[in-house]
């Protein structure tokens, strides 16, 4: 049911190619202001992929046009302490978290995905070995 609120979907990787791009065509504002306007953004596999140093700061700008404005939903491989890892930038990554985790939920999910889950379900794929210690002898 249709509760009047706007969503936007995407992939980190789409929207950071699209932010990259509309920079590169002088269309940047645009692009954020586009961005701005959904009640809910949620972005996908941030981290899966690291980013350019420029990506960082381009995304730094879609937070802060977001911040305390309207909500985000962030998905990521990789926890926060590693954020700066991901951006390329620790300065960057530390002002992205400041305005993300200041009204924020973080929700952490260990173990298999649910997809990896359903296939060692359905016995198509083996819980992986604990890896043997290699020993040597004198």
């Amino acid at each position: 049911m249709d509760r009047g609120y706007t969503v936007l979907f995407t992939s980190a990787a789409a929207l950071m190619a699209g932010l990259t791009k509309a920079h590169a065509d002088g269309r940047l504002e645009e692009k954020l202001l586009q961005l701005s306007k959904p009640k809910l953004l949620i972005i996908d596999e941030l981290g899966y992929l690291p980013l350019e140093p420029a990506a960082a700061h381009l995304f730094f700008q879609l937070v802060s046009r977001r911040y305390e404005r309207a909500s985000m939903l962030i998905t990521s491989n990789r926890p926060v302490g590693e954020w700066g890892h991901v951006f390329g930038d620790a300065v960057a990554a530390t002002a992205i978290l400041d305005r993300l985790l200041h009204h924020s939920q973080v929700i952490t999910i260990r173990g298999d995905s649910y997809r990896l889950r359903d296939k060692r379900r359905s016995g198509l794929l083996q819980k992986a070995a604990a890896p043997t210690p290699i020993t040597s002898e004198s």
